[in-house]
């Protein structure tokens, strides 16, 4: 029978992380990293279109704990001990440079996300810890010595400690279940939302810099300011993904059907909006309103608002009554869409669940309920909004159980 001083169930970001610190922290330990797939860091690989935004630039634990709508709690602690600027510096320890956006996300300086992939299995090699790929774990139980894995291959792997990365796979938390850990229902966040305005949708394509969005989704009020993207089915971008996983649960109580208002101009108040208008009919009465666009905002996407209101766009500004003023200003202020449903569910996206925090101790990122066990990442009920910050959960979680694991064998 194989054996190991550690298993890593789980060869993401978390798992590779957690068995790298752990190696580089104890040398001699002998790791073994478990991937159900056949390729590990097939996440990495895709996220950030390619890119991989690795973490983001804020380095001050109390504000970055703000940008995880489940966890923030537990990883107060957790980023004092490892946070962005102790993951930029590891990584260029590792040869790796990163850069800074303008909206605070970290990539590497190449745009490929080839990079941190070739950088994390390069430090596992030269640790020499094993990755075996196409390797399913199909259960798990406790034993005097550690642990006892069940392979997907009918062979069974002894290992002193169990660092369980898996993911929001189903796989792992079934087996977080085999040694008593209770799982928070796992939802989908970080999606787009659809609606059923097929005028709308004839904008794909049509972004904007920023939009507030307000949600009523499960008696509660959700609100986000951002960039919005329109898609052929509906609405997305940052606005839209931070906002779904603000409202993750609730959205998935109410399947996906709720009520969002959208203030496109949210930097004008109403009665510098209201004077705008005003001063179009003013200045500008023989042009048409199709021709004249007094606020910041694509002519297509103009044209579209004022259909919508009801308002001929080849009237022109002189023959627009107050009303209708009126009436272009709220729509403007708080145009309201029904949610019908979520976009696809993409595998680079995020689960909200998990396995539950109160279980955790996270100094050391080891089961309160199972000695030897550790958890990283995704499997635990955090998540974070869209801009790198999943990942640093990723490397912040999977750092800390490495060296714990490396300090107790």
């Amino acid at each position: 029978m194989a054996r190991t001083d550690v298993a890593v169930i789980g060869g993401g970001a978390a798992g590779f992380f957690g068995a790298i610190a752990a190696a580089e922290a104890n040398p001699g330990l002998r790791i073994v990293i478990l991937e159900a797939g056949r390729e590990p860091l097939a996440k990495v690989r895709i996220s950030g279109g390619g890119r991989c935004n690795v973490t983001h630039a804020c380095f001050d634990p109390a504000e970055l704990i703000k940008a995880y709508p489940r966890g923030a709690k537990a990883l107060r602690g957790a980023f004092s001990r490892f946070q962005p600027g102790d993951a930029v510096d590891w990584f260029a320890r590792h040869g790796v440079e990163l850069k800074i956006e303008d909206d605070g996300r970290m990539f590497p300086t190449t745009d490929d996300s080839t990079t941190i992939v070739d950088c994390l299995q390069l430090a596992a090699e030269r640790q020499g810890i094993q990755v075996w790929t196409g390797t399913p774990v199909r259960g798990v139980t406790a034993t005097p010595e550690g642990f006892r894995l069940a392979l997907g291959n009918g062979s069974d792997l002894d290992a002193q400690h169990l660092l369980l990365a898996s993911g929001s796979s189903p796989g792992g938390y079934r087996l977080a279940e085999q040694l008593g850990h209770e799982l928070v229902p796992p939802v989908p966040s970080l999606f787009t939302f659809r609606v059923a305005d097929p005028a709308l949708r004839e904008l794909a394509g049509v972004s904007l810099p920023e939009v507030r969005l307000q949600l009523h989704s499960g008696g509660q009020k959700f609100q986000q300011i951002g960039p919005l993207l329109i898609t052929h089915w509906g609405l997305s971008g940052p606005a839209v993904l931070k906002l779904s996983a603000w409202a993750a649960r609730e959205l998935q109580g109410d399947r996906y059907q709720a009520q969002l208002s959208i203030n496109w101009l949210p930097t004008w108040d109403g009665e510098r909006l209201a004077q705008s208008l005003r001063a179009s009919r003013e200045q500008q009465p023989r042009r048409q309103l199709s021709s004249w666009r007094p606020v910041p905002l694509p002519q297509r996407l103009w044209l579209y608002l004022l259909e919508r209101q009801g308002i001929d766009p080849q009237r022109r500004w002189t023959e627009t009554a107050n009303r209708d003023l009126e009436r272009l200003r709220e729509g403007l202020h708080q145009d309201r869409y029904a949610i019908s449903g979520k976009g696809e569910f993409k595998e680079e996206f995020v689960t909200a669940g998990g396995i539950r925090l109160q279980d955790v101790d996270f100094k050391r990122m080891e089961s309160r309920l199972q000695p030897g066990l550790h958890f990283a990442g995704e499997v635990l009920d955090i998540d974070g909004i869209t801009g790198g910050f999943n990942f640093q959960n990723a490397w912040t979680t999977g750092w800390l159980a490495g060296q714990a694991i490396a300090a107790a064998t």
